[in-house]
């Protein structure tokens, strides 16, 4: 790479800062600033990396950047983006953009009148694991595909000021369930049945979400799968996916740091401890998806991960969420617009 970027990162929390450490060292980055709703932080943030400050986001957009990266909280992360679109600057997006669809293709109307790329935070696209569950399926190692099951375990909840603007579990967390079933199988979702349940933390009751998810999902081409997500595992971050074939089967987050053991005799635990959260899980894969952003920004080509692919996922979510308020199967159509991202 022969140029350096000038990169904007707004939200310097805990995911926005681990971007900003990680640009920080990109070949491809020659200048970083950093702007957040809490301007000590953004401070600090930058001094330690040696990054410049700008006092707000419209400041941020207007200080000379190639590209911006939206670390924001979730409500923020529309506005960013659309921020970003009137500045002209490609964008790279947390997940989820929006929390229902209409508003996401709202923005997605505005993104594709400005003619920026935009690449969405689905950092499971680039886990090596998952990469070579997507590669064994579209070779056909696996043969027709039976059933894929998925999870998602969180160690302890987030902080209930941020579950409160989360949009709830299926939204929030499996999302990323979502997205992944879709990149590793390159099938659709389309019908979910769902369930949930305060089982520990009584609070969530109080913001209309659970703290344990069940959905069962049918696919394009009717292969069924089964998902759970939970926001307690006293073992560790807990994130699988395994997919079932007539020829062959796989899985992916299982090896010696799986937060579960088998009770078959002579079968040892795990040797080493659980992940503590996503950032230890995935550290890799956040890297890597920084990394393919700069090189689509410096190279050109397509984004990695859509706003389509982000609605596609978001659909998922949502019916998911009517399905359990409303106890029956909702179709994807169902709940989705009649405007199409053309991705």
């Amino acid at each position: 790479m022969g140029a350096e970027l000038h990169i904007g990162i707004v939200g310097v929390g805990r995911i926005g800062r681990f971007h900003a450490e990680t640009l920080q060292g990109h070949e491809g980055v020659g200048a970083l600033t950093v702007a957040d709703a809490d301007v000590e932080r953004a401070r600090a943030v930058a001094a330690e990396l040696g990054a410049h400050v700008a006092p707000s986001p419209e400041a941020l957009v207007e200080a000379g950047l190639d590209a911006v990266v939206i670390a924001t909280p979730t409500p923020a992360h529309a506005s960013m983006l659309r921020l970003a679109a009137r500045a002209g600057l490609p964008a790279f997006c947390e997940k989820p953009v929006a929390l229902d669809p209409a508003a996401l293709d709202a923005l997605a109307a505005e993104v594709e009148a400005a003619g920026i790329l935009v690449q969405i935070g689905f950092q499971r696209r680039f886990d090596a694991g998952f990469r070579a569950a997507h590669d064994a399926v579209a070779d056909g190692t696996l043969g027709t595909l039976l059933v894929v099951r998925a999870a998602t375990h969180d160690p302890s909840p987030p902080a209930e000021a941020y579950i409160a603007d989360s949009g709830g579990i299926f939204r929030d967390l499996q999302i990323h369930d979502f997205d992944a079933i879709r990149f590793v199988t390159g099938l659709d979702l389309v019908e979910i049945y769902a369930d949930g349940a305060v089982r520990e933390t009584a609070w969530f009751a109080d913001h209309g979400d659970v703290d344990a998810a069940v959905a069962i999902a049918r696919l394009s081409d009717g292969t069924l799968a089964i998902l759970s997500g939970t926001r307690h595992d006293p073992l560790g971050y807990d994130v699988r996916l395994e997919v079932l074939g007539t020829r062959d089967s796989v899985a992916v987050g299982v090896g010696a740091r799986s937060p579960y053991r088998s009770l078959e005799p002579g079968v040892p635990a795990p040797g080493s401890p659980g992940y503590a959260n996503f950032l230890e899980r995935f550290e890799d894969a956040y890297r890597a998806e920084l990394a393919e952003f700069v090189r689509t920004v410096l190279d050109g080509g397509p984004s990695a991960c859509t706003l389509a692919d982000a609605r596609a996922a978001l659909v998922a979510a949502v019916a998911a969420d009517r399905s359990r308020a409303e106890r029956r199967p909702v179709t994807t159509e169902e709940v989705a617009s009649a405007q199409t991202i053309s991705g």
